[in-house]
């Protein structure tokens, strides 16, 4: 939480969650690793992961630019850096080299945004683009963003004019224009962007569910798509639904002998509903 916020403000937490779900996802790597090796030695091994240890690889390009500041300044970050010994705080900062920042759009509500970021590759031809209609056109020649070094020096202008050219523009319309150009980018997407983007239904990634308490209700769907074995999302159990069909699968007792199991107390009934 540190490095996520905006400059003199409080830490903001992520809106994924990195801590919990980051180091399931480490430890079954790590369960995979070790049933390899034990295929090929016929050892196991006890696997271990920290969630503190998980998170800081997650954030390993932040580790990065803590080394880098005790021998440079960072140039892609609009706030000053010079002196600091820890990674700073700064927005939508992209931290990754490149210039990239969250642009505004129109109708200019607020998740009316989309992320750009702004490779050497790209400029003159974004610059072409968008410069006649900011009153600029000559801002693929001009020398303040002429390399990225100087648009480094200069970001903030170019998300200032960013800004004036897709405030005539959604967010859709907006990636259009700079997909046709090449520019890396991505809408902002609210939760009910996303729970009605034909992409997403497509991808199977927001599922219709039907549960006997619940009624009609909508899961996140598996991301691991396997060709062989897909998986299947299902509602979840209700308490003790299943009782006796483990009983008689796994555990080979009868009808007789569950129903007298029951009748001595032997197994918890869910509650009745009111």
């Amino acid at each position: 939480m540190s490095t996520t916020g905006i400059p003199d403000g409080p830490p903001y937490v992520t809106g994924a969650q990195i801590g919990d779900s980051g180091t399931g996802l480490h430890l079954a790597i790590g369960l995979l690793a070790a049933l390899r090796q034990r295929d090929r030695t016929g050892e196991g091994q006890y696997v271990e992961v920290a969630m503190m240890d998980g998170v800081m690889n997650l954030c390993r390009v932040k580790w990065r630019d803590h080394q880098r500041l005790t021998r440079q300044e960072l140039a892609e970050y609009s706030v000053p850096t010079a002196g600091l010994t820890t990674t700073p705080r700064a927005g939508n900062d992209s931290g990754g080299g490149q210039l990239g920042n969250a642009i505004h759009c129109k109708p200019g509500g607020p998740n009316d945004y989309i992320y750009v970021v702004v490779q050497e590759a790209v400029w003159e031809g974004l610059a072409k683009r968008i410069g006649p209609d900011v009153g600029q056109p000559d801002l693929a020649a001009d020398p303040r963003f002429a390399k990225i070094g100087d648009r480094r020096k200069n970001q903030n202008e170019v998300w200032r004019m960013l800004e004036q050219f897709a405030s005539k523009y959604t967010k859709q319309e907006f990636m259009v224009i700079l997909n046709d150009l090449d520019v890396p980018c991505g809408p902002i997407m609210s939760t009910e962007d996303l729970a009605n983007d034909e992409h997403v239904r497509g991808r199977e990634m927001y599922v219709e569910l039907d549960h006997p308490q619940r009624g009609k209700w909508f899961n996140i769907g598996m991301p691991i798509k396997l060709s062989a074995s897909p998986a299947k999302i299902e509602r979840s159990p209700t308490l003790g639904e299943h009782t006796d069909e483990i009983l008689k699968e796994v555990l080979g007792l009868s009808d007789a002998d569950i129903a007298a199991k029951k009748a001595a107390g032997a197994f918890s009934l869910p509650p009745k509903a009111k």
